[in-house]
This record gives structure tokens, sequence and C-alpha cells, in this order.
């Protein structure tokens, strides 16, 4: 059973490993610098932002999300919990709280791609970069409950 909550400063260093868990599980694509620089942005940012957490039933994170003004900016899933709908319940929790959610997936990251596809996104556009302007290109998606 998956449990939903929004996260506290105490939470940091369990969404730094699951977001480490998560990118080294899904982002091959990402150059070695990228990613480490990436990883610095990250632990500056992420453990004081605004996320909604994914417990098991022990009560241990195992999946994160931000969501900024009905776009959905994160999400991410500790690699031994992938597969067990911990994404499929965030992303349900943000479309109940915002419908039509918008998100961006990195087009190399095709298992991501199609998890959005199978939760009722569709494309609507896309980028050459990524938000950083680095050589990741961007599918943009919506939610189909906006339509």
């Amino acid at each position: 059973m998956i449990s939903i909550r929004k996260s506290t400063m105490a939470d940091g260093p369990r969404v730094i490993d699951i977001w480490r868990s998560a990118v080294d599980a899904t982002h091959d694509f990402l150059s070695a610098a990228d990613r480490q620089d990436i990883e610095r942005e990250v632990v500056a940012f992420l453990p004081a932002a605004p996320l909604w957490l994914a417990l098991d039933a022990a009560g241990t994170p195992v999946g994160f999300m931000l969501v900024h003004e009905g776009h959905m900016e994160a999400l991410f899933i500790a690699a031994a919990s992938r597969g067990e709908g911990v994404g499929r319940a965030l992303v349900a929790h943000a479309v109940q709280l915002h419908p039509g959610l918008t998100t961006d997936v990195n087009e190399q990251n095709g298992q991501a791609v199609g998890f959005y596809e199978r939760m009722g996104f569709r494309r609507t556009g896309r980028s050459e970069r990524d938000g950083q302007g680095r050589p990741y290109p961007l599918i943009h998606l919506r939610h189909e409950s906006a339509d």
C-alpha cells in the first residue's frame, strides 16, 4: 500500500538517495560531467523543495514528485521500487490536484516516455535541449484530462 504525504527538511537525505538511485537506473544517456553538474544542483535545491513523497507500507519514502503551478517538474522512484505502482500513485495524486497536468520527459528515457503515455499523457511538443540548455531533447506532455 502506497501512501502520499508532503516532504519535510528531515526527508532531504532520503530524497537525494531516491534521486541518485532513479537516475542511475534510468538516465544512462547523461554524460558523466552533466550527471555530476546536475547532482550538485539537485543536492543544493531538492531537500528544501515542496515535494510529495510516496511511502511504502513501512513508511519509508520510495519516490517523490515536485509539482509547481500544474506542471510536474520532477518524478523519481527508487530503483528497488520501480514497477510497484509508486509512480502511478504519485501521478494519480497530481492529476487529481491539477487536471490537465503537464510535464516534460527526456526523449532518451524511453521507459519514462512509455509510462507517461500509459498514464494518459499526450505529446504536445518537443524541445531540442533540456531546461538548462543541455543537449538532451525533451518531449512536452499534457494529461488528457485537460481535453
